[in-house]
């Protein structure tokens, strides 16, 4: 169960990193990443980044980039938050949006053949 603590956390985090991505980040296969949403461990020891491209063909060098900046995100958190521990950042690929077109085509499909 979420605690409201770590629901403000993680908005929080997601504002901070999305913001450094856009301007104190300068590799350039980062900053195309589009964040949807943290998930913090209970214990602040971890947290999932997720985040989703407009090209999906470069998941995997965007992967490579977030994991090269990923210490120099948390070091900034660390300088910003005023919290005793700063996660462990792990920057994950937020595949639901294609999850759910897949879903809508299903869906279109069942209705196009119930017509006929």
């Amino acid at each position: 169960m979420v605690t409201y603590r770590i629901e403000r956390l993680n908005k929080e985090f997601l504002r901070l990193i999305a913001g450094m991505l856009g301007s104190e980040i300068k590799n350039d296969a980062a900053r195309e990443a589009i964040l949807t949403h943290v998930d913090c461990a209970r214990d602040l020891g971890s947290a999932k980044v997720y985040f989703t491209l407009l090209d999906e063909s470069r998941k995997d060098g965007v992967m490579e980039a977030l994991d090269v900046v990923k210490g120099a995100i948390r070091a900034k958190l660390g300088r910003e938050m005023h919290i005793r521990q700063i996660p462990e950042l792990r920057f994950v690929y937020d595949d639901s949006e294609k999850k759910a077109r897949s879903m809508d085509a299903l869906i279109d499909k069942v209705i196009r053949e119930q017509g006929d």
